[in-house]
């Protein structure tokens, strides 16, 4: 066990019993005195404080949030896809009546709509408000979605009022998939409120007209708390199929840090958590008889479909050569992050595939003997970076301290902990950085151009704690390699940042998969070269490595041209994780497990492992399922 790891084994075991001294104070969200508490579900906006608080046109990017109860709550698309078994089946069609139907060669997309679904003023929802989204968009550039849909819609036909036919430039089978939430989507504009804005990129949006169940009641200006309220009217919304939401009101808050949001929940004043710390997870399992989790006992959270990763700007001139890439890569312990940011209770993963629902198995597993046989060159000698004992390793450490709860069977260390990854190697580091022209001067390493090589790690600071702790384990690492690496705090910014290139390397994921389904379009597509934007200008979703590959281009295409359920799709796959591991766009950490708590005090039904009918985070899209299936306790 190396020095940095063993440090970090005794700090973490330190945390959790200096939060279980937490005491129960009164801790109020500041939530209008009127709206009463047994018809209020008060959920944590992960955003924490709202910037631009009344803005609430999530097409266009201007500092306001999505995971206010607006993405979950307010807005609707055409179809869904949950990460886990959902509330009728994997796949719900939402606005659409049916499943997408493709022509032969996947150059044209028909939609059926769904009839008598109303917006919130009125207005009956149909096939111009679909059309109107389309085209809003590719007319206005720098919109969330312009690039993705002006890079694949040619035209449009409306044979009547519920079907939508769209013409595609190229072929594309995943081109539904943009319209389909797994997270979010292409939520859809109500046509009639835009065809009278100026500039739809100026327009906030407030009062939001809603196409979803609840419809925006009030909003603290300064962005700590949003209330929506049930729709009278919500039975002619695509929820309403499930039957009646529980909840009246909905309360999207900012809680704070990480201990407050402890306390609140003791304190029975915040029912959902969205994400906290181990230790704080802990800490609810003792002491609070109301909490529930994903899982009743360890690992408690949930494992979403993400993989946390080191993100480079690849348009950083720092950052454009492999060797520097993969450097940093071998100067990383990755047995100290996980225990830094989880405990231990992180699932690692070396490839670019999440190691969570169906990808162990059609993935990490077939993959595994290319691994042990993968070189990297780095100009001296050849080097065999995998190691596939590292999951194993992270359970021996932990056993001594759990007991039991560690399993001894290798294929459930490698279910809960992960496989294998790169083995620390500061030798071949210095030969790659090296061979990429960079030197070492008095034990500091500077730039080909002679100067300081200096790396910035954005983190999300109290707002993702675990992500945080990860970043600041692996800029430890570097800075004692010899370079000039520091943590960069963004916390409520780090989205904006994200989507304008403003960082050299952040903690985050630009790789999120269906979960429940093997197919990677979900990210791959949108890292396709024609995505990549311009340095300086906003990135459309997910690559936000802005790494361009004519390989992986071709990969995309050919994955365009089959069936999301053909299984070519996953040798493709395959050969998308050859493909990255060779260039390390991003360093692939682990499986994002949330830690979300929930409340029953005043709520019961939510999802858990043992009824997994929707995602209990928060800020997902999916999230809205789980609305029909909370009842009051009438307390």
């Amino acid at each position: 066990m190396s020095r940095t790891t063993r440090a970090w084994l005794l700090a973490a075991c330190a945390i959790g019993p200096s939060l279980l001294g937490l005491t129960s104070v009164a801790y109020s969200q500041g939530i209008p005195q009127n709206i009463p508490r047994n018809e209020t579900l008060i959920l944590e906006n992960p955003e924490g404080t709202i910037k631009n608080a009344g803005w609430f046109n999530i097409w266009a990017i201007n500092a306001g949030s999505q995971s206010n109860g607006l993405q979950q709550a307010a807005l609707d698309t055409l179809w869904y896809i949950d990460p886990e078994s959902g509330i009728d089946g994997v796949w719900d069609n939402s606005l659409a009546s049916e499943k997408p139907k493709y022509n032969a060669d996947f150059t044209e997309m028909t939609v059926k709509l769904r009839k008598g679904i109303f917006w919130s003023d009125g207005v009956e929802f149909s096939a111009a408000d679909v059309v109107g989204t389309v085209e809003t968009q590719i007319k206005n550039p720098n919109m969330r979605f312009s690039a993705v849909l002006a890079n694949n819609v040619a035209s449009m036909e409306t044979p009547d009022d519920s079907t939508v036919i769209f013409k595609l430039k190229k072929p594309n089978s995943r081109f539904h998939t943009n319209f389909t939430v797994r997270w979010a989507g292409i939520w859809i504009m109500p046509k009639h409120v835009f065809d009278k804005v100026a500039d739809p990129l100026k327009f906030d949006f407030n009062k939001p007209v809603s196409l979803g169940a609840y419809t925006l009641n009030s909003f603290d200006p300064d962005g700590k708390w949003y209330i929506w309220q049930l729709r009278d009217d919500w039975q002619r919304t695509s929820l309403g199929r499930f039957g009646k939401p529980g909840p009246k009101y909905l309360a999207y808050v900012d809680p704070g840090p990480p201990d407050k949001r402890v306390i609140a929940q003791l304190n029975h004043e915040l029912d959902v958590i969205h994400d906290i710390a181990p230790e704080g997870m802990f800490t609810l399992a003792k002491q609070s008889k109301t909490t529930t989790a994903w899982f009743k006992g360890f690992p408690y959270g949930h494992p979403d479909p993400t993989l946390p990763a080191l993100v480079f700007n690849t348009q950083n001139e720092n950052f454009k050569n492999k060797d520097v890439r993969w450097a940093l890569a071998l100067l990383i312990d990755i047995k100290a992050v996980a225990m830094a940011a989880y405990r231990g209770a992180a699932t690692i993963s070396a490839i670019g595939v999440p190691p969570t629902g169906k990808h162990p198995e059609a993935y990490h597993q077939p993959m595994e003997a290319w691994l042990k046989d993968f070189e990297v060159d780095t100009g001296k000698q050849k080097i065999k970076p995998y190691d596939p004992t590292v999951g194993k390793q992270i359970a021996d450490m932990l056993r001594p301290s759990l007991g039991e709860q560690i399993p001894q069977d290798p294929k459930e260390i490698a279910k809960a902990f992960g496989m294998g990854w790169w083995k620390t190697n500061p030798q071949a580091a210095q030969e790659l950085l090296e061979k990429a022209g960079y030197k070492k001067v008095g034990g500091q390493w500077q730039t080909p151009e002679g100067k300081p090589f200096t790396i910035r790690v954005m983190v999300e600071g109290d707002l993702r704690p675990v992500m945080t702790r990860a970043g600041s384990m692996i800029a430890q690492q570097w800075k004692q390699a010899g370079i000039d690496a520091k943590i960069d705090v963004a916390q409520g910014t780090l989205l904006t940042r994200r989507g304008a290139g403003d960082f050299d390397t952040f903690i985050g994921w630009s790789v999120e998969t269906w979960g429940g389904h093997q197919d990677l379009s979900y990210f791959m597509d949108s890292w396709h070269s024609q995505f990549v934007a311009e340095p300086g200008k906003p990135q459309p979703l997910r690559n936000w490595q802005r790494w361009s590959s004519p390989e992986l281009d071709k990969i995309i295409e050919q994955t365009r041209t089959i069936d999301f359920d053909d299984p070519k799709a996953i040798e493709l796959g395959k050969d998308y994780v050859k493909l990255v591991a060779r260039e390390m766009p991003t360093i692939p950490l682990m499986a994002y497990n949330v830690f979300t708590a929930m409340d029953q005090t005043y709520w019961t039904g939510f999802p858990t492992a043992e009824n997994p009918y929707a995602n209990p985070v928060t800020n997902w899209g999916n999230s809205r399922y789980m609305l029909v299936k909370l009842k009051p306790t009438g307390k």
